[in-house]
């Protein structure tokens, strides 16, 4: 019997006193692991507060209760996901599997990677500390249960996430922050396909304007003069307030303008992979020019309105990394009597730049 949990759960509702009755709890949200915490909590409160519901949170790769209480019999799982390592457990417990059956758990709610990295966020942004995607699992869970819930009001429910857990490090940190966004559906991924056309480029970006694009990834490829594609790859990401009603109308725009666009947004290889793919080599002669953009709104904008229109732009490489600074890598066909115009135009831009024609990593990776 995991009495250990079970007088966790009796310290907080003691302390809780009168205002468990006058908040009227309505559920509480617990991480699954092995199953020790949420079989003491749920052995409880069943006992002294039976109405409030006691609901579990697993990630999708590692749901081994929720799988063993669907089949009845304890499940062991061919393999687990390990980024919410805390609780990436084949085989839950026999005792605590016994416990959760004859008490029955209301609910189990199944949460992404993207749903925790962004539950993380929201706990330092409330309290300023830092959770293990373990710790922030409940959270994850129960704001996956509000969402799925529209019938529910929720505003008359009081809900407790039971938080455990900072075994975070930096690196980890890197990956949280950037996928935060992604499981708030405040950011889409999208692979567009363009005509190999001067001006298709900034075509796409009217579409995408007035939102932040948060990564850009586009080469055009003329490594074979004979077999020259009709059609460029971009790879792209940028914020979203309503990600469902804005992704479907600036799709719509994009094939109104003669580009194919693909939705990544849920594409796990393409988030984790493809997107450090998108490249080509050239035999044209092309000038590689490194840009500190300043981030702000329209920085890309004068970067493309200042370009001329006969100048082709073969690459454009732009990552926002959360710095007043964002750092872009681009290439150019500009001809050489348009050398002064060119060196114009980099005056009238006004954005710090370096050029990198010479750097031996396009001679190795770009130049055809």
């Amino acid at each position: 019997m995991p009495v250990g949990s079970s007088a966790i759960k009796f310290q907080n509702v003691s302390r809780m006193g009168a205002k468990v009755k006058s908040n009227k709890l309505s559920a509480i949200f617990v991480a699954i692991g092995g199953g020790g915490l949420i079989s003491g909590i749920v052995s409880y409160i069943k006992r002294l507060i039976p109405e409030v519901k006691v609901i579990g949170v697993e990630t999708y790769d590692a749901a081994s209760m929720y799988e063993s209480l669907k089949k009845g019999e304890r499940v062991n799982l061919d393999s687990v996901g390990l980024f919410a390592d805390g609780t990436a457990i084949k085989l839950v417990g026999e005792e605590t599997f016994r416990i959760c059956q004859e008490y029955g758990l209301d609910d189990i709610v199944r949460v992404s990677t993207d749903e925790i990295a962004a539950a993380i966020k929201d706990v330092f942004e409330d309290t300023r500390s830092v959770v293990e995607p373990s710790g922030a699992l409940s959270v994850a869970g129960m704001k996956s249960y509000i969402q799925s819930h529209p019938e529910i009001d929720h505003s008359t429910k009081t809900y407790v996430p039971v938080l455990s857990g900072a075994n975070m490090n930096f690196d980890r940190l890197r990956f949280v922050s950037e996928r935060a966004v992604l499981g708030e559906g405040k950011e889409v991924f999208l692979a567009v396909k363009i005509a190999n056309v001067p001006g298709a480029f900034r075509r796409l970006q009217k579409i995408i304007h007035p939102r932040t694009v948060t990564e850009c990834s586009y080469r055009t490829d003329n490594s074979d003069p004979a077999t020259d594609a009709e059609f460029s790859e971009v790879y792209t990401s940028f914020s979203v307030q309503d990600r469902e009603k804005e992704l479907k109308e600036v799709m719509a725009a994009m094939r109104g303008e003669g580009f194919f666009p693909y939705d990544l947004t849920d594409n796990e290889v393409a988030k984790s992979h493809g997107r450090y793919l998108v490249g080509g080599k050239n035999k044209i002669p092309e000038r590689f020019i490194h840009f500190e953009f300043p981030e702000r709104p329209g920085a890309l904008d004068k970067f493309l309105d200042l370009l001329k229109a006969e100048w082709n732009l073969t690459l454009f490489h732009y990552r926002n990394q959360g710095d007043d600074i964002g750092k872009v890598l681009t290439g150019i066909q500009v001809p050489d009597h348009e050398e002064k115009r060119f060196q114009q135009f980099l005056k009238d831009l006004g954005y710090n730049y370096s050029d990198q024609t010479n750097n031996v990593i396009f001679e190795i990776f770009l130049k055809g």
